[in-house]
């Protein structure tokens, strides 16, 4: 039987794929199908897949060999490396609402009334989640650092990215807003780094006011749900998904805290698309702007060369075999295994697995060293 995808062609001896390149940047790897039909039929029939977390906590990409599941900072160069070579055969991935546009306008013009900025990130990938000009529209602002999510990394890996902002002399802060882990520390925070406010206020005879606080980020990071649990009510529609929040809206807490909760705001054109790649697979983008089978391929690629995942964690939990380093050919096997050969479904579940934490602690950034 042949299975056939869709953009650039693979050849083997008993399959033809096509679209993401599967192959690494220095070694070209030619997916073959290694199943015959019977056991392929065998596979069909056996038990659907039990869920199997695998890394745990401690899992990290840190360290040495002894802390990081052997993976060296070779392998990390080679994993940046492919990434970006996997990406280039792709639609590029680009995604700007209208409400944005104006949203960012409206920003720039709020932030000259801040006190302090709260600029927001997803853990698991802080880096991707930079705003390219932030540190522009910011200034001199004095700025508080929250990568949400504290709970989808590892120990090591929060450990790690904690010691790279302190060395730049960025205040820094885990949260997790679903359970509000981190909200209260970030309101006396930002009180304290905007204390000297009213004391200027004070000299100049005038009544001291509440500390105004602006909370930024990309979409989907969190932003809202920070403010929901800080207020102990739903004051802000959010939801996990992408363009929730569509206007600025200044809410209180207390009577010496103010927070603007606004919109993601996003570049109007992601350069980089390994980084709109990683946005996809987190689901900090929205989701019209990539084709879900390709992300969902790519994210396979990228587990099968994560130690504490690999290809082990793949096979144990879908209970088919991973077609040697291909996310293409895999994303089709699930489909046939589970869905009826819709490939749309199978690369959902597979998003929605990692989303989700099936796979463990994971993050797909590092420091930068």
């Amino acid at each position: 039987m042949a299975l056939q995808l869709s953009s650039l062609w693979l050849h083997s001896p008993t399959i033809s794929v096509h679209s993401i390149d599967c192959r690494s940047k220095t070694k070209p790897i030619t997916a073959t199908l290694l199943s015959s039909s019977s056991s392929s039929s065998s596979s069909l029939a056996s038990s659907p897949p039990t869920i199997q977390i695998v890394g745990g906590k401690n899992a990290t990409w840190h360290g040495n060999s002894n802390s990081n599941g052997g993976f060296e900072e070779s392998d990390w160069v080679d994993l940046d490396a492919d990434l970006y070579y996997w990406t280039k055969p792709l639609r590029p991935v680009q995604w700007y609402p209208g409400h944005i546009a104006k949203t960012e306008k409206e920003l720039k013009e709020q932030l000259k009334l801040m006190d302090v900025v709260i600029e927001v990130r997803d853990a698991r990938i802080p880096l991707s989640t930079t705003h390219p000009q932030m540190d522009a529209w910011l200034g001199n602002r004095k700025r508080i650092l929250v990568l949400n999510r504290e709970d989808m990394i590892s120990t090591a890996d929060r450990n790690a990215w904690a010691t790279y902002f302190a060395k730049q002399g960025t205040k820094v802060l885990f949260s997790n807003g679903q359970l509000g882990m981190g909200t209260m520390k970030l309101s006396r925070l930002a009180k304290a780094m905007a204390a000297g406010v009213n004391v200027k206020r004070r000299a100049k005879g005038l009544l001291p006011r509440a500390v105004r606080a602006g909370i930024v980020g990309y979409p989907n990071v969190g932003k809202s749900s920070l403010i929901n649990r800080l207020l102990k009510r739903r004051m802000c529609p959010a939801a996990p998904r992408p363009g929730v929040t569509r206007v600025l809206k200044w809410v209180r807490f207390g009577k010496d805290l103010e927070f603007l909760d606004s919109p993601g705001i996003i570049p109007m054109r992601i350069s980089d698309q390994a980084a709109a790649i990683k946005l996809a697979i987190c689901d900090d983008i929205g989701e019209r702007s990539y084709n879900v089978t390709d992300v969902a391929a790519i994210l396979v690629q990228m587990l099968a060369k994560i130690p504490t995942v690999g290809t082990s964690a793949l096979r144990n939990r879908y209970k088919i075999d991973v077609d040697g380093n291909c996310g293409k050919i895999f994303v089709q096997k699930l489909a046939l295994h589970l869905f009826n050969g819709d490939a749309h479904q199978a690369s959902f579940r597979i998003l929605s697995d990692f989303r989700k934490g099936k796979f463990g602690w994971i993050s797909l950034e590092r420091p930068p060293r």
